[in-house]
């Protein structure tokens, strides 16, 4: 039985938690997400964008609210999206037609989509797969002596930062969701290399681990301690969640700092498109407090929802912004401007308010067994 038909067989009360989680404003405010989303993804199905990662994210936030192809109001919306990465798939497996700077961000974001879209579906696709496959080949392939990835799908010996690492980490687990092989050692030097980017507060790496474990610390963008941002600790938090290593020490020191970030939001004051976070921080803050799930989740999540839901940009009269949301944080800052920070941030919010739903196989109940490290 395919995944997605266990999920149709489990009660609704088994894929939400509770009622706190989902609430009717919530439901109200991801459903007019989506239909911004639909009503703007245009002919070719790529949102006007030439970044398939972008094209994935609007993918993404469909497929987490459980439309899939032949599945949901929007499975067309979900196919369009779809075949878009896979008919400008290159012979090499590379998931990117923009700038070649851009190689393993579109390429990571993509694969880590289709591969959620192959366990979601009950048809066979080959085109789907055999892309899938050749992206994966390409992620082992191209992977760093060091364990990280650089911008650029070549392979060198040292990887550029952890933002680009647990892009492809993400797609690699997202394709053993699937079913797919994935090398053990390729996911091994992958948690080496996001292991690699923690840092303690006084800079000293190298120091035992025990002498890290009595001070403050986080992930950062690079591995000498540059960049220790939300999203980095976010995404490291992820990473190692998502490979098995619930034991780690480093998850509960950036869960300090993820925790702390949120606790300091203001509220959701107008309808203004803004998010507590930019939307590439809350993209993996949302997802590092439900994988760790326990008090981290119940405290937190509801305040992203709840600004999500009192922010979203509401005029009927206006569906160029009615339902959607800017890549704006709520103490300013953004990384995308314009209509693809529009589409991302949209994407993001959606994806946010549909994690209670648990459509996505990685967001699955239930713990995967720790992979090669400990």
């Amino acid at each position: 039985m395919t995944l997605l038909l266990a999920m149709l067989l489990l009660p609704q009360s088994l894929l939400a938690q509770g009622e706190w989680e989902i609430t009717a404003e919530s439901e109200a405010a991801l459903e007019i997400g989506l239909q911004w989303l639909a009503e703007n993804q245009g002919d070719q199905g790529n949102w006007e964008s030439n970044d398939l990662g972008l094209v994935g994210m609007g993918a993404l936030a469909f497929l987490a609210a459980g439309h899939a192809p032949g599945r949901g109001r929007y499975g067309d919306v979900v196919q369009k999206a779809l075949d878009v990465m896979v008919n400008e798939a290159k012979p090499t497996g590379l998931l990117n037609i923009a700038d070649p700077q851009r190689d393993l961000y579109n390429h990571g974001l993509a694969t880590f989509v289709l591969g959620q879209a192959h366990g979601m579906t009950t048809r066979t696709d080959r085109r789907l797969n055999t892309t899938l496959d050749r992206a994966l080949q390409l992620i082992a392939h191209t992977q760093c002596e060091d364990g990280g990835w650089d911008y650029r799908a070549r392979r060198q010996p040292r990887g550029h930062d952890l933002s680009l690492a647990v892009m492809q980490a993400k797609a690699l687990r997202s394709a053993m969701d699937s079913g797919l092989q994935v090398p053990p050692e390729v996911v091994d030097l992958a948690i080496t290399s996001v292991r690699d980017h923690y840092c303690p507060r006084d800079g000293k790496r190298g120091a035992p681990e025990a002498e890290q474990q009595q001070q403050p610390g986080q992930f950062t963008y690079t591995k000498g301690g540059g960049g220790g941002t939300t999203a980095m600790a976010a995404a490291g938090v992820v990473c190692l969640q998502e490979f098995g290593q619930y034991e780690d020490w480093r998850i509960r020191k950036n869960m300090e700092v993820i925790t702390a970030d949120i606790s300091q939001l203001p509220e959701a004051k107008r309808r203004d498109g803004s998010m507590p976070f930019d939307a590439y921080t809350l993209y993996y803050v949302g997802q590092a407090l439900y994988q760790v799930s326990g008090d981290d989740w119940r405290t937190h999540y509801p305040k992203l929802r709840d600004y999500l839901v009192a922010s979203q940009l509401r005029d009927e009269r206006n569906p160029t912004n009615h339902g959607s949301w800017y890549d704006r944080g709520a103490r300013g800052g953004g990384r995308v401007g314009g209509k693809p920070g529009q589409l991302y941030a949209t994407s993001v919010a959606c994806f946010i308010l549909a994690i209670p739903n648990r459509y996505l196989p990685i967001l699955q109940e239930g713990k995967i067994e720790s992979l090669r490290q400990n």
